[in-house]
């Protein structure tokens, strides 16, 4: 018992470095910029009320009061600036500076803490008041955030770090924080994995073609997908064994950067196939914190036995 103990120890609290949470909080921080900037000419129109809002946000917030109401939403922003004789459109208009201003806090690394807060929190109410027009890249997005939010911040290479000289936390707690990370994506992609070779679709490629074909990610001509369409089965076997396949081998060391390079390879196919751009660069921002940055530096728990044997 006391050396099983011993491995879960070490397994869910590794010294590690905050390498993995600089690729993080950099990756959030362009994610959210990014999201932000490609909603600015429609915020107002998304977001706001049944008089020029595209569902009125009474619809898909009337939905969301369903299922709790405590999940975050735009419409307590607005109901709060009203008490104050704000009007909906100085409201949505504020929140979205805001969120453009914490995502550049994020990027830098100024405000660490406060900027990763924020961007969670008014993105969430952003995603949950738009429910009926967002999709997984909001999710994983969340997900993101809200990892960030609770890790050790700031890393050493933030601005925090190198201006108001706030030092960085213990590096078991960053190898904890690193490792459910992990194990979120592990179980993320093996249900993905699993929930698709249950059908028929991905078999035969019939989901990879009604995929491709269904606007708005009809970004290749259908013409051209017709000449490839022999390929769609093995393409959706592939991704069929991929996702099955992470958790199983992406910690393995010979081989993860197989494992890896294909993953990021299938996220960036989909998002110039489908010109989900956001929804692919996340992905990509979250395996690369989560299990990339082995490949750019040394592993910290090889060097820290190190320090440990000379100290001694």
């Amino acid at each position: 018992m006391g050396s099983w103990k011993e491995r879960l120890t070490r397994f869910l609290f590794p010294a590690q470095s905050g390498n993995w949470l600089t690729v993080l909080r950099i990756g959030l921080g362009l994610q959210v910029l990014l999201y932000a900037l490609s909603l600015r000419s429609d915020w107002i129109y998304l977001f706001g009320g049944t008089g020029g809002g595209l569902n009125g946000r009474a619809l898909s917030e009337g939905l969301l009061s369903t299922e709790s109401p405590f999940v975050p939403r735009l419409g307590w922003l607005v109901t709060l600036g009203s008490h104050v004789g704000l009007s909906e459109w100085t409201v949505l208009s504020v929140t979205w500076w805001v969120l453009l201003c914490a995502a550049c806090g994020l990027f830098a690394g100024l405000f660490s803490r406060s900027s990763a807060i924020i961007s969670w929190f008014l993105h969430l109410c952003a995603a949950k008041s738009g429910g009926l027009v967002s999709y997984g890249v909001d999710n994983f997005m969340t997900i993101g955030l809200f990892y960030l939010m609770l890790s050790p911040l700031p890393d050493r290479y933030s601005l925090d770090h190198k201006l108001r000289k706030l030092k960085t936390k213990d590096r078991q707690l960053l190898g904890f924080f690193r490792r459910v990370l992990q194990i979120h994506l592990c179980l993320i992609y093996f249900f993905s994995g699993l929930t698709k070779s249950l059908g028929s679709g991905w078999w035969n490629g019939s989901n990879m073609w009604r995929a491709l074909i269904r606007p708005p990610f009809n970004v290749i001509d259908p013409a051209i997908l017709v000449r490839w369409k022999h390929l769609f089965p093995v393409g959706g076997v592939l991704i069929c064994i991929l996702e099955i396949g992470y958790p199983f081998l992406i910690w393995h060391k010979r081989t993860r950067p197989i494992w890896f390079w294909l993953v990021i390879g299938m996220h960036i196919a989909i998002g110039l196939t489908m010109g989900m751009y956001l929804f692919a660069l996340i992905m990509i921002v979250l395996n690369t914190a989560a299990f990339g940055p082995d490949f750019i530096s040394r592993p910290v728990e090889d060097v820290s036995v190190r320090e440990q044997e000379t100290v001694r």
